[in-house]
Parts: structure tokens; C-alpha cells; sequence
């Protein structure tokens, strides 16, 4: 079993930057596809990066590419957001997800995702 832990998340004003992390237990998460989505008041939660198990592979949603990047270190089972040019409509809640990554799955499938953390808040002020 993998638990996964977000931080990083606050108030900053559009245009600016934020770096979210997920920190994770267990040796099992180095073999993991990890996602980071966000659901916004009155919105569907949704996935805005994903990232393979060796980092190889990465996926954005249109809204956040160019702007986010997605890393890992697996040394530190650790997986990183890193969020630039941030705008108000990226408010939202946080969350990180992971699961085994499956042969002939796409990274971005939802299907994947098995294992949540418990959310980070991004405010972004205009």
C-alpha cells in the first residue's frame, strides 16, 4: 500500500509560480504511474499531469501545457509539480495519485490511479 502526501499549495497572484510536491510511503511507488489532478467549486476532478514510472513518458491536459511540469525523483519517492504563469482559473484543489503502471495502458488513463492523497489548496489571485 502506497500513502500519499501533497504540499506546497497557497495563495499567489497570476502570473506567478508554485511548486507542489507529493511525498510518498512505500518502495512499490518507484514502479508507479503518478498523476496530479485538481477540481475546482462545482467542477469534476480532472488530470493535468501524469508521469511514468521512470519519468520517460509524461502527459499534460491542454490548459496546463506549457505553463506545468511534472518530475519525480524516485530516489526521494517524491513527485513534483512545478506551476508557472499561473492564472486565477487554475484554482483549484490539488491532489496527487498513483498506481502500478500496466503494459498497454496510457499514462493518462484514469484507470491507473488507485492510490490518492488528501489535496493541497491553489489560490490564484488576479
Amino acid at each position: 500500500q502506497v500513502q500519499l502526501e501533497e504540499s506546497g499549495g497557497g495563495l499567489v497572484q497570476a502570473g506567478g509560480s508554485l511548486r507542489l510536491s507529493c511525498a510518498a510511503s512505500g518502495r512499490a511507488f518507484s514502479s508507479y504511474v503518478v498523476g496530479w489532478f485538481r477540481q475546482a467549486p462545482g467542477k469534476e476532478r480532472e488530470l493535468q499531469a501524469a508521469i511514468s514510472w521512470n519519468g520517460d513518458t509524461t502527459y499534460y491536459a491542454d490548459s496546463v501545457k506549457g505553463r506545468f511540469a511534472i518530475s519525480r525523483d524516485n530516489a526521494k519517492r517524491t513527485v513534483f509539480l512545478q506551476m508557472n504563469s499561473l492564472k486565477p482559473e487554475d484554482t483549484a484543489d490539488y491532489f496527487c495519485a498513483g498506481g502500478p503502471q500496466t503494459l498497454g495502458y496510457k499514462i493518462q488513463n484514469l484507470a491507473l490511479y488507485d492510490y490518492w492523497g488528501q489535496g493541497t489548496q491553489v489560490t490564484v489571485s488576479s
